[in-house]
């Protein structure tokens, strides 16, 4: 996976999130950024960063003056913003960026934006749910899969359990998830797995 989509308003669905401002740095106003893209150095590519404080709103956009790393963190200085005090309010700020600027992806990796709220089926058409959330655990994500008046079913992202993905071609026309040409899945997409031994005692 690549950087990170949560969003779920119709304004800003088609951003990715690529980091969290979670501190300031220091008294001359830089931030710390905790990154949630696999690419961190992506940030040194940036000429501005559009901060959303609220995913119903619209972002506001500054002006990168400079980048710099720190062990798991990115240091940011946004141009305008020269002492703690004004830095202060960013602190869980998101910093996103549009959809069609994200990496670019290797076979069989997928934008994790895609696949939330995405259906997931077995190989013989039972409905397992959907995936609610996506966690990283470092030797490979687990898809956490949600249903109602039942347990969440974790899904290892291995090729043994995940059959296959189809993603949606377009997210335009997604408002709409009673349209009865597209009962089963707002986005267009599903995910096909095989159960492996166990995995429903999760």
């Amino acid at each position: 996976m690549t950087d990170l989509l949560t969003e779920e308003t119709k304004e800003t669905k088609n951003y990715f999130k690529i980091g969290t401002i979670v501190k300031t740095q220091g008294l001359r106003g830089e931030l710390r950024v905790f990154p949630t893209t696999d690419e961190p150095s992506r940030f040194e590519l940036l000429e501005s960063a559009q901060i959303f404080w609220d995913d119903s709103q619209p972002p506001k956009t500054y002006a990168i003056e400079r980048v710099r790393f720190h062990k798991n963190l990115v240091i940011i200085k946004l141009d305008g913003i020269d002492d703690c005090t004004a830095a202060e309010q960013f602190i869980g700020t998101n910093i996103k960026i549009p959809r069609e600027d994200a990496l670019p992806l290797d076979e069989d990796e997928y934008y994790q934006a895609d696949l939330l709220d995405m259906p997931v089926f077995t190989e013989t058409g039972e409905k397992l749910g959907t995936i609610t959330q996506i966690l990283q655990t470092g030797a490979n994500d687990i898809y956490v899969v949600s249903a109602p008046n039942t347990k969440d079913l974790l899904l290892p992202a291995i090729k043994d359990c995940i059959v296959s993905v189809e993603i949606a071609e377009s997210f335009e026309n997604i408002e709409n998830p009673e349209n009865p040409e597209n009962p089963e899945n707002k986005q267009g997409g599903k995910m096909i797995v095989r159960l492996l031994e166990g995995l429903r005692e999760l």
